[in-house]
């Protein structure tokens, strides 16, 4: 089962195109984790298909569900035909940290509202349906500082908290700069206590990373 903390994204950009009634719908995924990746993704598409007749777009920031960070846009469609039933398909798809932008290149057939909806909504799915996808973990560092002679008992210990070496310092005693899921950090740091008796220095680094 999922943790709450862990979620799936998109692991890579996805594009896919259709043809409806003679316009040219082109649907663009991307992962982005802040509303600044979303804004700058749609500005990037913008660019790319500056010709085409409308960039509709919709982002969903953070964990699945959630809404919080979000936007959506029917960029000149009649209201609540593309950006709305876009994001509509993000908020049920099970995925966070996800933007998606929809190209139109009008072929001059007249979809109706319904079909719009259609339209978008579906290049979305058909999209989100052949989407490459990753797993979301908060991650934290932590500064372990031990004796040379526990060095081999806590790199044993490594694999069952998912936590890796990111650096290490070999003088009076050995300081190792650690990776690991930041829901896993308090078990590990009582683990490294009880596997060295309490004769270690255990210190979060500054600020947090997230892979």
């Amino acid at each position: 089962m999922t943790s709450p903390q862990r979620y799936p994204i998109p692991a890579s950009r996805h594009r896919i195109e259709e043809e409806i009634n003679r316009s040219r719908f082109i649907t663009t995924v991307s992962h982005a984790p802040t509303v600044e990746d979303a804004r700058s993704f749609i500005d990037e598409m913008r660019s790319e298909f500056a010709d085409a007749t409308h960039n509709c777009w919709a982002y969903l920031v953070g964990p699945p569900h959630s809404s919080s960070q979000i936007g959506y846009s029917d960029d000149g469609e009649p209201h609540g035909t593309a950006g709305k039933p876009m994001f509509t398909v993000l908020e049920h798809s099970g995925l966070g940290d996800i933007a998606v932008v929809v190209t139109r290149y009008f072929g001059g057939t007249k979809l109706g509202k319904g079909g719009l909806v259609r339209a978008y909504s579906g290049g979305v799915n058909l999209a989100l349906a052949e989407l490459p996808t990753a797993l979301h973990i908060p991650k934290t560092e932590l500064i372990v500082v031990c004796e040379y002679g526990f060095v081999t008992p806590i790199q044993r210990l490594l694999p069952d908290y998912e936590a890796a070496i990111i650096n290490q310092t070999f003088a009076a005693d050995v300081t190792f700069r650690m990776r690991l899921p930041a829901e896993r950090a308090e078990d590990f740091r009582q683990a490294l206590v009880g596997l060295t008796n309490g004769q270690i220095i255990i210190e979060p680094e500054s600020g947090e990373a997230t892979a």
